[in-house]
């Protein structure tokens, strides 16, 4: 069980991680797209269409990501470029719906995750652009084997089917299966072109996602000629991320929670802040940036050669970007921005800063949200309580413990508030999850 959660968590960090190909850095934005009439030459390039596609996903803006799509889909019909980054939009889409589910990502108190169930429709979609796209791929293979833009395709969608299967479906053989394919695809891609750097992408997250198993299964694993290391796997990812082409912003992605997996801190800070000045309208990667000073901060603070002062710089740091997200209320799209995930993220970083009481009123002001999505409102409240247990105060603490039994739909969220109703919370008691 704890392979498969940490599998999950590594293919779900993937996913919002954005699984397939990105726009290029520093790479100016094209003009809107000209809607094409049957019968007409296309006026755009597909690599146009592709860059402003990921520029919208990668700003959170949905709407015009799944319409740039579309059209690359209608006028580039026999690519697998159109449905494979229309089932990636449609994925991220979902995951970054469920604000519980970001949480639970940045969350060391990730009890909840996973448990949600994805809308059928959802699903059902997905497995249509993602069996259009290897479709459209084997097609092209078919007509020309050393065909490296169709196997490169083919990969990402095998990793992007690897996601869905363990993310949602808990089909864990499958998704290893899935991953072990795009692998395969992708290494033949660089036998075919040594230059192809995007292909790179798969394998490195391979090897670390493999290096980074216990032992047990480790071993269990090179039995079946499934070999990683963890080292390797982020030299690989380093490398696509200085010298890709179109996994440049995808390889930064994930270096982002691989750094912070391996305590390199101040690599992990630089990346996020990297991204979250060339996408300001993404609050996640502002999210992420804050996550990282916090987790640096609390590791100064175990360091009793490190100077506290630079602990606090770090927490003054995270939490300026927590209220300067508040105080803008609103994205660059013009849509309400996600207060109560910004709220519950301010929450964990007070309460790892040792301030239990002003956590609570985030963890309560997430709770309170008139749009905030019921999952985080029961994790919210729970976490209220158990700050309210660390400041202190338990006669509150039980009361909102008996508001997450009301709450609850997660069998998990019930135990650990019956588990505070019968005594008080201690940090420790989060590794007992």
């Amino acid at each position: 069980m704890g392979f498969q959660k940490q599998m999950m968590r590594l293919l779900l960090v993937v996913a919002l991680s954005g699984v397939c190909f990105a726009p290029r850095l520093a790479q100016p934005l094209p003009q809107p797209v000209k809607i094409v009439h049957p019968g007409e030459p296309a006026p755009v390039k597909l690599d146009d269409l592709r860059v402003q596609g990921y520029e919208a996903l990668f700003s959170l803006d949905y709407e015009t990501a799944n319409r740039v799509f579309q059209e690359m889909n209608r006028v580039f019909p026999d690519h697998p470029a159109g449905p494979q980054c229309l089932a990636a939009t449609l994925w991220l889409q979902e995951l970054n719906r469920s604000r519980h589910r970001q949480a639970a990502l940045y969350s060391t108190e990730s009890f909840a995750a996973g448990e949600e169930k994805i809308d059928p429709r959802v699903r059902e979609q997905f497995l249509l652009w993602t069996r259009q796209a290897t479709q459209l791929g084997e097609a092209r293979l078919k007509r020309n084997p050393r065909d490296v833009e169709a196997l490169y395709f083919l990969g990402v969608t095998d990793g992007l089917k690897a996601v869905f299967a363990a993310g949602v479906e808990r089909r864990f053989r499958a998704a290893l299966s899935d991953s072990s394919r795009a692998v395969e695809r992708h290494r033949e891609v660089l036998r075919l072109d040594p230059s192809f750097r995007d292909a790179e992408l798969s394998i490195g997250l391979h090897d670390f996602i493999v290096g980074s198993l216990p032992l047990p299964v480790k071993m269990l694993a090179s039995i079946a000629g499934v070999r990683g290391s963890k080292k390797r796997g982020v030299e690989t990812l380093e490398r696509v991320a200085g010298d890709g082409h179109w996994a440049r912003v995808s390889a930064r992605l994930l270096l982002i929670d691989v750094y912070k997996r391996e305590k390199r801190w101040t690599e992990a800070i630089a990346a996020a802040r990297e991204l979250s000045e060339k996408y300001p309208r993404n609050y996640l990667f502002q999210l992420q940036a804050a996550d990282a000073l916090i987790a640096r901060a609390t590791a100064s603070r175990q360091k009793k050669d490190t100077v506290a002062f630079d602990a606090s710089v770090d927490r003054i740091k995270a939490f300026r970007i927590f209220e300067s997200l508040l105080h803008a209320r609103t994205n660059g799209n013009g849509k309400r921005a996600a207060t109560d995930l910004i709220h519950f993220r301010y929450g964990e970083a007070l309460l790892s800063s040792g301030q239990p009481e002003r956590a609570t009123e985030e963890f309560l002001a997430a709770a309170r949200q008139l749009d905030g999505e019921a999952a985080l409102t029961t994790m919210a409240r729970l976490r209220a309580a158990q700050s309210l247990d660390l400041a202190g105060k338990r006669p509150e603490a039980l009361a909102e413990y008996r508001n997450v039994l009301q709450l609850a739909k997660s069998d998990k969220s019930r135990e650990a508030a019956e588990r505070g109703l019968r005594k008080p919370y201690q940090i420790k008691d989060q590794n007992d999850k």
